[in-house]
C-alpha cells in the first residue's frame, strides 16, 4: 500500500493564509486575471443576416478597442469577453439565445436589431433581471412595458417619425409645396406596420393625402404589383418602410418601369442609407431620401472607425457605429457600477450621461428605458454617396428636391 501524504499543520496554516490575502485583496485587483462576458445578439442568418454582421463587426470592434486599451479600468483592467448569439432572423431563435447566454453568466446583452426579435428577446432577458441595450428595435412597445431590464440606445419610430414629417414640412415647404400626394409602402411586420399606421395619422395633419398604404411580406421574391400599383396612383411622394432587400427590389423595379415621383423620402429603410445599394444599384438609389440611425460625419472616430471598415472591403453601414456605441455605453456603466452585477449594471444605465459615441447624439439620458439624447438625421443619396441633408448642424450638403417632374 503506497504511503498517503497527510496534510501537516503548518501546510494548513500557509495554505488559509494565502486563502485570506486573496480574499483581503480589493475587488478590482481580483478582477485583472478575470473577464466579464456579455452577449451580442444579431442575426446573422435568414433574411436579415446582412443587418446583423454589420452589429456584430460594430460591437467586435468596440470590445477589440476597449479590451486593447487597458480593459475594463474600474474592474482592474478585466477584459469584455464576447458571447455571441444568432438570432437568425426571427423571435423564437432570439429568445433561446438569451436562454443560452443567461446559462453561460453574461453580465449584460446588446443587440437584437429587428423589432420582433428585440421584443421578445427583452422580455426573456426581464425573467432573469438581465439588463439588454437594444441597439435598433424602433418598435415603440419595446421600451412601453415597463421592464426594467431594458435600454434602448437609438430613437424609436415615434420620435424618428416626428422628427421625419417635421423635415419633410421643411423640404416640401422650402421647393414651393410641390408634393401633396403620397403612396405609403411598408413591410407587413411589427416595424413597419406599426410606423405606417402612426404616417397615417400624422401626414394629413400636415397636409399630405395618403393615396393608398401597400403591405408585402419580409422576405419578398417580386415587387411588379407593388410598383405597378404606385404607378397607377401616381403619387407626389413614395415613402417606404422596409427592410434591405425588399427595398432594393422595389428601387430597382421603379427604375426598370421608369416610375418617377417628385421623391421617394424613405423613413427607418434599410437599403436607403446604406452604401451596398449606392455602391451596386447607383442608377435606382440616386436622389433617394431617408429619415434613420447615422453616425456624425464631424467626428472624428466615427471618420477613423469608416475608414477602417472600408480598408477590409467592407460596408460601412449605420449598425457598425451604432452598436459599437451601444458596447461602448455598456462598458461605461460596468466601470461606474465597479461591478459585473446585473443589478448594479442596471442602476448605472439608468444614471447614465454618457458622451463617448459616435452618433449624432446629445448627452445620453434613460427615461423610462428610452435615451432620450437620441435623435435621426435625414440623407440623401446625391452623386454615388449618402449625404447628411438634416438637421443642418450635421448636414454636409443641401437637399435635392423635387428630384423629377
Amino acid at each position: 500500500m503506497k504511503n498517503i501524504m497527510r496534510p501537516t499543520r503548518r501546510s494548513i496554516l500557509r495554505a488559509g493564509a494565502a486563502s485570506a490575502a486573496v480574499l483581503a485583496m480589493p475587488a478590482y485587483l481580483r478582477a485583472q486575471s478575470q473577464s466579464v462576458k456579455i452577449g451580442i445578439l444579431q442575426p446573422v442568418t435568414g433574411a436579415l443576416a446582412q443587418d446583423g454582421e454589420f452589429g456584430r463587426m460594430g460591437a467586435e470592434m468596440a470590445i477589440k478597442e476597449i479590451n486593447d486599451s487597458g480593459g475594463l479600468k474600474g474592474l482592474g483592467g478585466a477584459k469584455l469577453e464576447m458571447v455571441f448569439g444568432d438570432a437568425r432572423s426571427n423571435p423564437e431563435a432570439g429568445t433561446q439565445e438569451v436562454e443560452k447566454m443567461q446559462a453561460d453568466g453574461v453580465a449584460a446583452i446588446v443587440g437584437g436589431f429587428a423589432s420582433p426579435i428585440c421584443l421578445a428577446a427583452t422580455q426573456a432577458a426581464a425573467r432573469y433581471d438581465l439588463p439588454y441595450i437594444v441597439d435598433v428595435g424602433v418598435s415603440d412597445p419595446i421600451v412601453q412595458r415597463g421592464l426594467k431590464n431594458t435600454f434602448r440606445f437609438a430613437p424609436g419610430f415615434g420620435i424618428v417619425t416626428g422628427f421625419a414629417l417635421d423635415n419633410l414640412v421643411k423640404l416640401n415647404d422650402g421647393a414651393g409645396k410641390p408634393a401633396k400626394t403620397v403612396v405609403l409602402v411598408h413591410e407587413d411586420g411589427l416595424f413597419g406596420s406599426g410606423l405606417a399606421k402612426l404616417m397615417q395619422t400624422e401626414l394629413p395633419k400636415r397636409g399630405f393625402e395618403i393615396l393608398e398604404t401597400i403591405a408585402h411580406p419580409t422576405p419578398a421574391r417580386d415587387m411588379s404589383n407593388v410598383a405597378l400599383r404606385i404607378r397607377s396612383l401616381n403619387p407626389d411622394l413614395v415613402i417606404p418602410s422596409s427592410y434591405y432587400g425588399e427595398f432594393v427590389l422595389l428601387a430597382r423595379t421603379m427604375q426598370q418601369q421608369r416610375i418617377r415621383p417628385k421623391g421617394v423620402y424613405a423613413v427607418l429603410n434599410g437599403a436607403a442609407s446604406n452604401y451596398r445599394f449606392v455602391k451596386e444599384f447607383p442608377e435606382a438609389a440616386n436622389g433617394i431620401m431617408d429619415c434613420n440611425h447615422w453616425y456624425d460625419p464631424r467626428n472624428p472616430k466615427a471618420q477613423e472607425l469608416k475608414k477602417q471598415v472600408e480598408a477590409q472591403g467592407k460596408v460601412f453601414a449605420y449598425n457598425v457605429p451604432l452598436n459599437y456605441s451601444c458596447v461602448k455605453l455598456l462598458a461605461d456603466a460596468i466601470n461606474r457600477a465597479g461591478s459585473a452585477d446585473r443589478a448594479k449594471i442596471i442602476e448605472a444605465l439608468n444614471t447614465s450621461t454618457f458622451k463617448d459615441h459616435i452618433m449624432p447624439y446629445g448627452e445620453t439620458k434613460f427615461v423610462n428605458g428610452q435615451n432620450m439624447g437620441a435623435a435621426p438625421v435625414n440623407t440623401q443619396v446625391q452623386g454615388n454617396d449618402i449625404k447628411v441633408i438634416f438637421p443642418e448642424a450635421f448636414a454636409d450638403a443641401k437637399p435635392q428636391f423635387p428630384v423629377t417632374g
